[in-house]
C-alpha cells in the first residue's frame, strides 16, 4: 500500500522505518491500527462488495448455511420490516429476497422483525429472531420444515428483559446445539434499543423456556480498547476445534463500530481477545466507511467466509470477507 507524504509516495514499510528512526518505534500491527489500515489478521475482503443491498434498501444481521451445494442467507429485511431469504451458488451473487417472516403486529412486540439466526437440525429447521415494538425488543421462535415456510413457536416472547443490564432491549440471539449436553446454547445482546450494550448467555432444553446465565453479562466492553470502549453487541458463536470463538461488534461509540474475535473454552467465562483486533474494519470514503457490524462466519471448501453489514452514512449493505485454510489464525492477546 502506497500514501503520500509531501506529495510523495511513500510505502506503509518506509513510513514505519521513519517512525522508528524519529524515535517512534512501535509494532507493525499497532502501526496500521493507526493509519487505519487493516490489520494482519489475514481477512481479505471481496473486491466487488457489497454482495447484497443497494437496490432492495437496507439489507443488515444476516445468518448463512451452506447447504445442498448452496449458500441460503435469512437477512433482515428494513424496508419491509420482515426476515427475508435469498440464495447464492458462490456466496457473492444472491438472488432477490423473498420475505419468510413477515411482522405480527396483533402480537404487541412485533411490529419489525429482524436479526435472524437459523440451526438447521434432523427434526427441521429453528430460528429466533428479534421482535421490534414500542421502543422494546424481545426474542421469538419459529420453526420451518424447509426454512422457507415458519410457524412462530408461542405468541410471547420467549425472551425478554428482566434484568437492570438488560435495558429495554434484548436482541441478536445466535443459537447452537449442543448434542452432548441436549440443550440449546444463546448467545444475545441487551442494553438500549438503538444498540445494545453488552452481550448475556442463557440455555434451553426446548427453545422456548429460557435460563439466563447468573453472572450475565459475559462479554462486555474493554476500556483498554478504544475500539471496543463503548460497547459490545451481536456476537455469532461457534464450537471449533475446543473453543467457543465469537466474532461480535465493537464500538468506540454509538455511530462506529469494527468486528472483533474472542474465544473461550467454555463459551461463558474468560474469554480471550485477540491480538489483531479488529479484524474487519471500515474503508475510509468506502461503501463501509462508517461501521463493520454483526458479522457471520463459516467454514466452506477449505476457506473461512464472513458476511457482515457494512454502513456509510444511513445505508446498510452485505459485504463478505474471507480467510483462507481452515485456521482462524487466534493470537491472545
Amino acid at each position: 500500500m502506497d500514501m503520500m507524504k509531501e506529495g510523495k509516495l511513500i510505502t506503509r514499510r518506509k513510513l514505519l522505518k521513519t517512525l522508528t528512526v524519529t524515535g517512534a518505534a512501535i509494532p507493525f500491527s499497532r502501526a496500521s491500527h493507526l493509519l487505519g489500515l487493516q490489520g494482519d489478521s489475514g481477512w481479505v475482503k471481496y473486491a466487488g462488495n457489497p454482495v447484497l443491498g443497494g437496490q432492495y434498501g437496507t439489507c443488515f444481521d444476516i445468518c448463512v448455511l451452506p447447504e445442498g451445494g448452496k449458500y441460503k442467507m435469512w437477512v433482515s429485511w428494513r424496508p419491509k420490516q420482515s426476515v427475508a431469504i435469498t440464495e447464492s451458488d458462490y456466496g457473492i451473487h444472491w438472488s432477490p429476497p423473498e420475505i419468510v417472516l413477515p411482522p405480527a403486529p396483533e402480537t404487541g412486540w412485533e411490529d419489525d422483525i429482524n436479526r435472524p439466526v437459523v440451526v438447521h437440525r434432523g427434526d427441521g429447521y429453528h430460528m429466533w429472531y428479534t421482535g421490534q415494538a414500542k421502543g422494546h425488543s424481545k426474542i421469538g421462535y419459529a420453526k420451518s420444515t424447509d426454512g422457507i415456510h415458519w410457524v412462530r413457536q408461542s405468541a410471547q416472547p420467549v425472551l425478554e428483559s428482566s434484568l437492570p443490564w438488560e435495558g429495554v432491549a434484548v436482541m441478536c440471539p445466535d443459537v447452537l446445539w449442543d448434542k452432548d449436553e441436549h440443550k440449546w446454547k444463546m448467545w444475545y445482546s441487551a442494553g438500549t434499543q438503538y444498540e445494545p450494550n453488552a452481550i448475556g448467555y442463557a440455555t434451553s432444553s426446548d427453545g422456548l423456556v429460557w435460563e439466563k446465565y447468573s453472572s450475565n453479562p459475559i462479554l462486555a466492553p474493554d476500556p483498554n480498547n478504544n475500539w471496543e470502549s463503548n460497547r459490545v453487541a451481536a456476537a455469532q458463536v461457534i464450537h471449533w476445534k475446543g473453543w467457543y470463538y465469537a466474532f461480535y461488534i465493537g464500538f468506540r461509540d454509538i455511530d462506529h463500530a469494527q468486528i472483533g474475535m474472542a474465544r473461550s473454552k467454555n463459551g461463558i467465562t474468560d474469554w480471550i481477545r485477540h491480538a489483531d483486533n479488529p479484524i474487519v474494519r471500515p474503508t475510509p470514503s468506502g461503501w463501509d466507511a462508517d461501521a463493520c457490524y454483526k458479522p457471520y462466519a463459516v467454514l466452506s471448501h477449505g476457506r473461512w467466509m464472513l458476511w457482515y453489514n457494512g454502513r456509510r452514512e444511513h445505508l446498510e449493505q452485505i459485504g463478505l470477507v474471507t480467510r483462507s485454510g481452515e485456521s482462524l489464525g487466534f493470537v491472545a492477546k
